[in-house]
């Protein structure tokens, strides 16, 4: 379901803990990290089709959080050519995203990753609000940016917080990461398994510390 402007109604999702950190999944078969995130079908609200996608992708259900903010508008990114099939170049232009600040009521074992048969994260942690940008590919990055700061006045009553840390919008990284697995706009092909062995994970120590969570074995 695309509008006028081949633009993809989408809901974006910052679930926060009592410690004011955020959610900070590590995507299927890449390199790079995100919020969840998901398209809005037909008939849905932005609002019914964010707990649906908290549900595919996080496992949690609407009593396990509570609404603490919206953006007020769309937010917008473009897709690059690259990422996008063959047949909707042209077409398909990109995302429009409301996003939602979440505050979240459960415990960390009740996030499950693999919730569907479609999972979209294989390993996450709990990350300071401002989180770093140069682990989001790169087109998605400026709706970070404005999403973050829109919703931070909604978390932090304190100036100290609301205020990005130096260098944060001037993000340092890879303009596109490595794929494990084969995976555009609207199509995916891959085998591979929610759960990498301990091995494959054992690099990712670096970035997430001894709070990384991995799936749990099926």
């Amino acid at each position: 379901m695309l509008d006028q402007h081949g633009y993809r109604p989408n809901v974006g999702i910052i679930l926060t803990n009592p410690l004011k950190q955020v959610f900070w999944g590590k995507r299927l078969g890449q390199h790079s990290w995100q919020f969840p995130q998901g398209g809005i079908n037909r008939g849905e609200s932005p609002r019914e089709a964010m707990f649906r996608e908290l549900w595919e992708e996080l496992g949690l259900f609407e009593n396990q959080v509570r609404i603490i903010s919206r953006t007020e508008d769309w937010l917008r990114y473009d897709v690059p050519d690259r990422w996008i099939r063959r047949d909707l170049r042209g077409i398909y232009k990109g995302q429009k995203q409301i996003w939602f600040l979440l505050e979240f009521l459960g415990k960390n074992k009740d996030i499950n990753l693999k919730a569907t048969n479609h999972p979209e994260f294989e390993a996450w942690k709990w990350n300071d609000y401002w989180v770093p940008l140069s682990q989001v590919i790169d087109f998605k990055r400026g709706v970070y940016k404005e999403a973050l700061k829109e919703l931070a006045p909604a978390l932090f009553t304190d100036k100290k917080h609301l205020v990005p840390p130096a260098g944060w919008e001037k993000a340092e990284g890879p303009g596109h990461f490595r794929l494990t697995n084969y995976r555009l706009f609207g199509v995916t092909c891959s085998s591979r398994p929610c759960c990498p062995d301990e091995s494959a994970l054992a690099g990712l120590s670096w970035l997430a510390g001894p709070q990384l969570h991995r799936c749990a074995a099926p």
